[in-house]
């Protein structure tokens, strides 16, 4: 059983991170435990913390501490090796590694960056950590501005010194590739490595290898003027603005960077105005060179626009700077979510993972994670997409989850609202090429609108509606979306980010209605928790529901159980467990119990039972020993919404738990409901979940 990989360079800037960050993503939805290791760092801890160490623990939300991530750093490594210790040096990396070994079920381990002076060791110093810690490599080579053919020989070169050395390579990747040259490197390595090792061909990206404007402020050691909010915009290209007005508006592209000296006030005003036009692309900076600044009725002017771009200065004159700015080479960082969400995405696209997994490891994990559980609901709604409209398109939270849905490729969506509005507000959000994906619709100007106001009023006429009442109501967002589900022109729907429950949900139950022997709507909460994902329900739904709707809620939430892998074990809880207690509201949950027993003998189920006894094996054994459930609930039912509702909100504040939901069930088609309240990982959440419901 393999439980740890080595990812190794030749060369800086290979891309590594790419393969670090899919592994770990791969890993995190398989795995209970997985650790991440460093070797060799650039700087102590006091200096500068590693960027992909830090990176990982603050994505993976790992627990690990910095120091037990990293053995030593690039100077001490030469200082050891000059006095003739290098035993101290293996020694030491594998010590660390072992107790994260003992402590994980998998380790992902990174080679070396090669970014500063000393390189020369570097390559056969991954090599020997590799060996000494008895772990496969995956090998990365860069091959941005390398031929086919010399891409090949770099790794027929590379893996051979690895055998050599008895290191087995477990695959080569290919990374910056340039498209044409795409299936010439295939062939190539198909042809000139043995067919053991699986090879991968990552063409070059220019949203992951591009810098963003930190960076270049970085890299030209530049003062910020303006537009700290917006350092993260990505920079595709630079020109410098030394002509005139109009030639330089005909050279603007998306995220296009300007130079320009510090005394052209009529290049930056301009450049300000294209970036708010909408015939215009995205500007994603100005560089003002020269140790110039402009002049202070510009300054005042600039001050006191609602948004503006980064504007930087600079003491170096524009050809220098030029220079600078032109080898800036871009790193993705821990606050940079769009890169590493177009990371994974990437490593996802490209590697074969399920010949990886097949080679990696070959176990069974008791229980699911959180992280397994995500992992595992992207993967299934990706599988199979769905079209999910999402009826409040203007709100910014909603746009961003569209985006990062859209850039993973999860589901295929509608958003609805004005065009015009959203694509502003896109391009304010730098999403816009990713929202430009998104069917956009504006309810009362779409082509369907007349059909979809005959369809409701034939649908509602019987109970008094008008044909003017009806296309007032469809001009409403929630009712166009609703309609759209239900005439198939859409799998499901998510919305509440602006509007109530009630309003959510009033038309699906209208016209949507319940599935076939099911009465009673209900809700759900997946409560991630430390070690186990747990359903709850009913959370948002139904303040006081009787004893037949409570066994309706339990019915629905197995059924919803099974959906997403979790095998059910129904606790009906109550303020009493087995037949201790007595009273209204604890006959109520007994008789629930009976009903469910009753209609479907096929389920585990147990009631009354207090939540410790559900959920804690000793308190379960104790109270109720012959129990299926007690101790070992994953299903929990609570009484009544009151309950419910704040049981799930003090479980998710006081353990860190992430709530996914609430997911509506009972439905014909699926429609489900967010806290106005929420965030863009809520609305991503509901999206996938809803997804899988449609699915279904």
């Amino acid at each position: 059983m393999i439980n740890a990989i080595y990812i190794a360079t030749s060369q800086s800037f290979s891309g590594k991170s790419i393969i670090a960050l899919g592994l770990m993503h791969m890993l995190v939805g398989k795995t209970k435990k997985v650790a991440y290791f460093k070797p060799i760092v650039n700087d102590a801890p006091d200096v500068a913390l590693d960027n992909h160490i830090n990176m990982m623990i603050q994505h993976f939300g790992l627990t690990i501490p910095y120091n037990d991530m990293f053995a030593f750093t690039r100077e001490e490594v030469l200082q050891y090796r000059a006095q003739g210790n290098n035993a101290y040096i293996i020694d030491t990396i594998i010590a660390k590694y072992k107790k994260l070994e003992e402590a994980h079920d998998f380790v992902v381990v990174e080679g070396t960056d090669f970014l500063k002076e000393g390189v020369s060791f570097e390559f056969d110093a991954n090599i020997a950590i590799a060996k000494n810690l008895g772990i496969p490599v995956i090998l990365v080579v860069n091959g941005d501005g390398h031929s086919p053919i010399e891409v090949a020989n770099s790794f027929v070169a590379n893996c051979k010194s690895f055998s050599d050395k008895e290191v087995q390579v477990l695959a080569a990747v290919a990374n910056k590739i340039k498209y044409d040259d795409v299936d010439a490197v295939k062939e190539l390595l198909a042809h000139k490595l043995p067919k053991s090792i699986l090879t991968t061909v990552i063409p070059n990206d220019k949203d992951l290898g591009n810098p963003t404007m930190k960076e270049i402020v970085a890299a030209i050691k530049g003062r910020l003027l303006f537009g700290a909010s917006q350092t993260a915009n990505q920079v595709d290209k630079f020109i410098v603005g030394a002509m005139q007005l109009r030639n330089l508006l005909t050279r603007l592209e998306p995220n296009t960077l300007i130079v320009t000296p510090g005394d052209r006030g009529d290049i930056i005003l301009a450049a300000l105005q294209a970036d708010t036009s909408k015939n215009y692309p995205k500007v994603a900076g100005l560089v003002l060179t020269g140790g110039l600044e402009p002049e202070e009725p510009i300054l005042k002017l600039i001050d006191g626009l609602e948004t503006v771009v980064p504007i930087v200065q600079v003491t170096t004159g524009t050809f220098e700077t030029v220079n600078l700015i032109g080898s800036t080479q871009s790193r993705i960082y821990a606050d940079n979510s769009r890169k590493i969400a177009l990371a994974i995405n990437t490593f996802d696209k490209y590697v074969d993972t399920t010949s990886i997994e097949d080679k990696l490891y070959n176990f069974h994990n008791e229980g699911i994670t959180p992280r397994m559980f995500q992992y595992q609901l992207v993967k299934r709604a990706k599988s199979a997409k769905k079209h999910i409209v999402l009826p409040e398109g203007n709100d910014d939270r909603i746009l961003i989850a569209a985006a990062r849905l859209i850039k993973q490729e999860v589901v295929t969506l509608t958003l609805l609202g004005n065009p015009e509005e959203l694509f502003a507000a896109a391009k304010r959000l730098n999403i816009e090429n990713e929202i430009r994906q998104a069917n956009i619709l504006n309810p009362v100007a779409a082509d369907c609108f007349d059909a979809y106001v005959q369809t409701l009023y034939e649908l509602r006429k019987a109970k008094n509606i008008t044909l003017d009442m009806a296309k007032d109501q469809m001009t409403d967002v929630s009712y166009f979306g609703t309609m759209m589900v239900y005439l198939g022109e859409a799998d499901g729907m998510v919305s509440g980010a602006v509007h109530t429950t009630q309003h959510t949900i009033r038309p699906a139950l209208q016209f949507v209605k319940t599935k076939p022997g099911v009465h009673t709507v209900s809700s759900v909460f997946f409560m991630c928790l430390e070690d186990r994902v747990s359903i709850f329900g009913d959370c948002a739904v139904n303040p006081n529901p009787t004893s037949e709707q409570l066994a309706e809620i339990a019915i629905s939430s197995a059924e919803t159980s099974k959906m997403f892998g979790i095998e059910p074990k129904i606790a009906m809880l109550s303020y009493s467990s087995g037949t201790s207690g007595q009273g209204e509201d604890v006959d109520k949950v007994r008789k629930a119990t009976e009903l469910i027993k009753e209609r479907r003998p096929d389920l585990k189920v147990e009631g009354p039972i207090q939540y410790d006894a559900a959920v804690d094996p000793t308190v379960g054994k104790q109270k109720m020993p012959n129990s299926q459930v007690a101790g070992q609930a994953s299903v929990l039912i609570f009484p009544d919404l009151n309950t419910g509702n704040n049981t799930y909100k003090a479980v998710q504040r006081e353990t860190g738990a992430l709530a996914i939901g609430p997911m509506l069930q009972g439905l014909n088609k699926p429609v489900n409901d967010l806290s106005r309240g929420c965030t863009v990982d809520d609305i991503f959440n509901t999206v996938v979940i809803t997804a899988i419901q449609a699915q279904a």
